[in-house]
């Protein structure tokens, strides 16, 4: 299962995020059809949606307030709890392939900044200069949105589910029965130097558990950090919900407490699933042997049965 952002999708964007989830999903089951474990699938799924300029994560990605990009990412093995996740990185462009390398080569979990780029160059990935990931299209959206915060509170502005949040994820189970959970961010537009979101933080916007489930969440991620949503979420898998009702007390629960916006995909061993949102749109994608559905579900929508 695959996830491109929940939030007010416009419909010229609708197919560019259709087709993006589209070939996210079809990266990440070649890597099963193989027999690639779960983790392998979920980076390779990640990679192609930082790739993808639609998306916030890699290139593309929402600017800062200084006019850069900074990633986030993170990526969770459900048969071990090894996970791996940097924050605040400007000048790799993969940030989920230095995820992994701190999950597999590093005893740490998390590194942050000029540290994570350290780490990830001296593990084989090559660093890049920050005006590789700027995009114009993300310039002008800066621009508009500086102009914006002037009639709004900051805090308006980001928590309004217009605005965008193309959090990029992933969740797969293997041929040996584990589960694991990839996210990865450009984070929020207009952000302060050094904010780190909701996405590349265990238990909040990641989480995969064989004993309960994987779960990767997209929207405002101040909320979705105060609730440690995604723990929360595989929670309600470990004793008995089942997961489709799991993700939307969990985003019942997120505009109950604290008025949040934003999605979710979710997945058990037994291959059970739930995706949930209560924006106006979300992009996700899901593939099993025999079946693949596509979409960009409209709220209100049960997505799956």
């Amino acid at each position: 299962m695959v996830h491109g952002g929940a939030w007010a999708i416009p419909d010229d964007a609708v197919e560019a995020h259709r087709l993006g989830v589209g070939n996210a999903l079809a990266a990440g089951w070649r890597v099963l059809e193989r027999g690639g474990t779960a983790v392998e699938a979920v980076e390779a799924a990640v990679v192609v949606l930082e790739d993808d300029e639609t998306f916030d994560a890699g290139r593309g990605s929402f600017l800062n307030h200084d006019g850069k990009v900074q990633l986030d990412a993170m990526i969770m093995e459900g048969a071990t709890l090894r996970a791996g996740g940097v924050g605040c990185v400007e000048r790799v462009r993969n940030p989920i392939r230095a995820a992994r390398k701190v999950l597999e080569e590093s005893p740490h979990l998390y590194f942050v900044a000029d540290g994570a780029e350290r780490f990830a160059a001296e593990h084989g990935i090559q660093l890049i200069d920050n005006s590789e990931l700027v995009i114009p299209r993300e310039v002008e959206r800066l621009r508009n949105a500086k102009d914006q915060v002037q009639l709004e509170t900051p805090s308006e502005f980001v928590s309004s589910p217009m605005s965008s949040h193309d959090t990029v994820g992933a969740v797969a189970l293997d041929a040996q029965g584990n589960i694991a959970a990839a996210t990865s961010t450009g984070g929020t537009l207009n952000k302060m130097p050094g904010r780190v979101g909701d996405s590349s933080l265990i238990g909040c916007g990641c989480y995969a558990d064989n004993e309960s489930a994987a779960v990767s969440t997209t929207g405002w991620g101040e909320a979705m950090m105060k609730l440690v949503l995604g723990k929360w979420t595989v929670d309600r898998v470990l004793i008995g919900t089942e997961p489709q009702t799991a993700a939307e007390e969990a985003i019942a629960y997120l505009k109950r407490r604290l008025n949040g916006h934003g999605g979710l995909i979710l997945l058990d061993r037994e291959g059970r699933v739930g995706i949930a949102h209560n924006t106006p749109r979300m992009a996700w994608a899901i593939k099993t042997i025999g079946s693949e559905r596509v979409g960009i579900e409209n709220r209100g929508n049960r997505v799956l049965a």
